[in-house]
């Protein structure tokens, strides 16, 4: 029997060992302290309209149609005009592909049948065809969206998923794959892309570290400024001023989350998911 490729065994093992690191990172930063500052939410686009600064939003819907929500909180609006004014000027437009989201939004998206058929295909890909367990399809889960309010920086209002469109002609920078890319190319510095799509990361991350917005390694479109991610990933040892948060979108006041360690979802909802991807695709 022929032996599979070299590159694709490297490539399935690096997929497994980023998947397991986001795991544990999800793990670690649970226990993350926090200190919310109380600060509002303030809607992007107002703020991009205000500073004449040309900025792309998303026209999709996160989950269960629920439109996306562009907002922030006020004291990282600042940091977002400044950040798409120097893209502009560099010939770049920043598109916000999510921002905030409602712990609603974040319960239905851990529950889209199409993240469940992802996993599962990826983990038997991973698996070399093995069907996986349910106990590996719900850690799997656990490294791709936040499980519980804690672990949430878009239902903190902190984070942005962000892509980058050329200026003349509204076409994506290359950054090795588009937004919500699958694969282990997704991971930032994942060294199976190409050597201009790396450049374009490296410097779109320089750029929104020089405002203070941290890069989160297994997502590369993925940044956020003042959450618990943030601060352990950069080491500051500072509490997390933004916590998830109930929001009053017509004047912006915000409301921490009761119980924000509580799951979003049961196990009898993770489970039923799963059985139902396992059904869908299970001799696929």
């Amino acid at each position: 029997m022929q032996s599979e490729r070299p590159d694709e065994d490297a490539r399935r093992a690096y997929w497994a060992e980023q998947m397991e690191a986001a795991c544990v990172h999800m793990a670690t930063v649970s226990d993350y302290p926090v200190d919310e500052c109380g600060q509002a939410m303030a809607p992007l686009p107002d703020a991009a309209d205000e500073a004449g600064v040309e900025v792309a939003f998303s026209t999709t819907k996160v989950a269960k149609d629920f439109d996306r929500l562009f907002y922030l909180r006020e004291g990282l609006i600042g940091d977002f005009v400044t950040i798409a004014r120097q893209m502009n000027s560099r010939g770049w437009v920043l598109k916000i592909e999510d921002a905030y989201r409602t712990c609603a939004m974040q319960k239905y998206l851990a529950m889209k049948e199409e993240l469940f058929d992802i996993i599962l295909q990826r983990l038997r890909w991973e698996l070399k065809g093995r069907m996986p367990s349910p106990e590996e399809m719900s850690r799997r889960l656990s490294a791709f969206v936040a499980a519980s309010p804690k672990l949430g920086s878009h239902t903190s209002g902190s984070a942005l998923d962000i892509n980058v469109l050329n200026r003349d002609d509204g076409t994506e920078i290359d950054r090795g794959g588009p937004y919500l890319e699958s694969s282990e190319l997704m991971p930032m510095n994942s060294p199976f892309i190409s050597p201009q799509a790396r450049r374009n990361r490296s410097d779109i991350t320089t750029l929104m570290a020089e405002h203070g917005l941290q890069a989160y390694p297994y997502e590369f479109w993925h940044y956020s400024k003042g959450d618990i991610h943030a601060e352990y990933l950069a080491g500051t040892g500072k509490p997390a001023r933004y916590c998830s948060v109930d929001t009053d979108l017509a004047g912006g006041e915000t409301t921490p989350i009761e119980n924000p360690k509580e799951p979003l979802n049961s196990i009898e909802e993770i489970r039923s998911g799963i059985q139902r991807a396992l059904t869908r695709l299970g001799n696929g």
